[in-house]
């Protein structure tokens, strides 16, 4: 069975999943991380507890919002295990993708599909439609 989680620094992760859940439904097996809301609160305990409900045979594909930040450190040193992916500097598009991807197609090409895919996403609309304009 595929899991996710999203963790973030603050209430990000709840957000996401809020949007997400209102476009796509709602998403079982998605577990969140708000880290730090309550002052130096260690996260280590809660990524802990999210792994000991992802099994053998499960994966856990993990969202998370800064690449070196703490958290993905947090995750990667509690996390190095084969059935666990991370994916750092996520956005919606890209959640989208990987939740509703086919649970029979490997999740590292589900994941490296939908990078490609969430960076087409990122564009600076106001140059774009500057630059047509002209």
């Amino acid at each position: 069975m595929r899991k996710f989680l999203i963790a973030t620094h603050g209430t990000f992760s709840a957000g996401a999943k809020s949007s997400l859940e209102m476009i796509v439904g709602s998403v079982e097996n998605l577990f969140i991380i708000q880290a730090y809301l309550d002052g130096n609160h260690a996260i280590e305990e809660e990524i802990e507890s999210i792994l000991n409900q992802v099994g053998i045979e499960d994966e856990l594909i993990a969202f998370t919002d800064i690449l070196g930040g703490s958290i993905t450190n947090q995750l990667l040193q509690q996390s190095i295990k084969p059935n666990v992916h991370i994916v750092s500097g996520f956005n919606l598009p890209l959640l989208i993708e990987v939740i509703l991807g086919d649970a029979e197609t490997p999740a590292a090409e589900i994941i490296e599909n939908a990078i490609i895919n969430a960076k087409e996403q990122m564009v600076y609309v106001t140059k774009l439609i500057n630059s047509e304009s002209k």
